[in-house]
């Protein structure tokens, strides 16, 4: 029988799928663009799609995410800088391809995905034999290692973590090592510390402790601290003291899954000081109800009204007040960089 935490990693691994699962569905039905969700779904084409209101709820969450990025992209070539963008708990996301196919990919100086090894060995057999997602980049460059777990070339790597370890013995220890590309002579670390990077962490802190992700925050605080500019996006359930959380929380112990990482934080406010709390010095957070009512494009939400019928609106409501996206800077002295984070659209509906 196997241990109980081995059991919960394997649901929390499941986790991955529903999400692909739920995103392939919007892209179906018209709310998203996305050419390479399809690969990380097996049988895409037989799969059901998914209600509208996870529809919506997936198109509103992609929408915030996106506008938080491409803004980082954007603000990187105002500044004359390259990037790095590190997804933390990546799974089957798309988000590197959509970026090397955008008018943004000369900016992207390094992208960085780390998850259970069991994902990332899934996810480098998926990138090697298909060419739409390794035609990114020249295939000649492209290796894999740590027995097919990890895929390294000139700007994307994927890496086995457990993001749960102490940093100096996880993922410390795999973004400072150097890494080489075939006809690459680099001792540099897969990390750069003086290039603005960008952590992304999309329904990942919640399965931790707030000790484990406070500590992997702080470290990154602390690579940053002396030349670069960091950032981070979290987006993740919260609020969950309600009776709303509760029936969530049910939900989940019933498939093996827990949330200690969201049950401290009942409030947007609470997001915000964890943030502040780990060494960020601006923090903002909104839920999900908030950015579909002020922060995405009207004429966005008008098409997407159109594209199926949407009876529960008060209950749309309730689930997106339960999720939110957070996002801390530091930039030192990079006024530039001031502005960053979601804004709140002129014409609101």
């Amino acid at each position: 029988m196997a241990p109980k935490h081995q059991d919960a990693d394997s649901a929390i691994r499941d986790t991955d799928n529903d999400a692909a699962l739920a995103r392939l569905s919007a892209v179906k039905r018209g709310y998203l663009v996305d050419p390479f969700v399809n690969y990380f779904v097996q049988r895409a084409h037989l799969q059901p799609p998914r209600p509208p209101l996870i529809n919506h709820g997936t198109f509103i969450r992609s929408a915030a995410i996106d506008d938080i990025v491409f803004q980082w992209l954007e603000l990187s070539k105002q500044t004359g800088q390259k990037c790095q963008i590190v997804s933390l708990g990546a799974g089957s996301d798309t988000r590197f391809w959509r970026i090397a196919t955008s008018d943004e990919h000369a900016v992207l100086a390094g992208y960085i995905e780390l998850d259970f090894p069991e994902i990332t060995t899934k996810k480098a057999m998926t990138i090697m034999k298909n060419k739409s997602l390794n035609s990114v980049f020249d295939p000649a460059q492209c290796t894999l290692s740590h027995g097919g777990t990890a895929l390294h070339s000139p700007v994307y790597h994927l890496l086995p973590c457990d993001l749960r370890l102490p940093p100096t013995e996880g993922l410390g220890k795999l973004l400072t090592l150097p890494t080489t590309s075939p006809g690459d002579a680099s001792i540099e670390p897969v990390l750069s510390p003086s290039l603005p990077t960008l952590l992304l962490f999309e329904c990942v802190l919640a399965y931790m402790t707030p000790e484990a992700s406070s500590a992997m925050l702080g470290w990154f605080i602390d690579y940053f601290r002396e030349s670069g500019v960091l950032g981070c996006m979290v987006y993740e359930m919260f609020g969950l003291n309600d009776t709303f959380g509760r029936v969530m929380m049910n939900n989940l112990k019933s498939r093996n899954i827990s949330l200690p990482g969201a049950e401290p934080y009942t409030t947007v406010e609470s997001l915000k000081k964890r943030l502040h709390d780990v060494g960020f010095t601006t923090c903002n957070a909104l839920t999900l109800r908030d950015i579909r009512r002020n922060y995405v494009d009207p004429k966005e939400l008008v098409r997407v009204s159109q594209l199926e019928m949407l009876d529960e609106v008060e209950e749309l409501d309730l689930i997106l007040g339960h999720y939110a996206v957070s996002w801390g800077l530091e930039r030192g002295k990079e006024e530039r960089w001031a502005g960053w984070g979601l804004k709140k659209k002129d014409d609101v509906i």
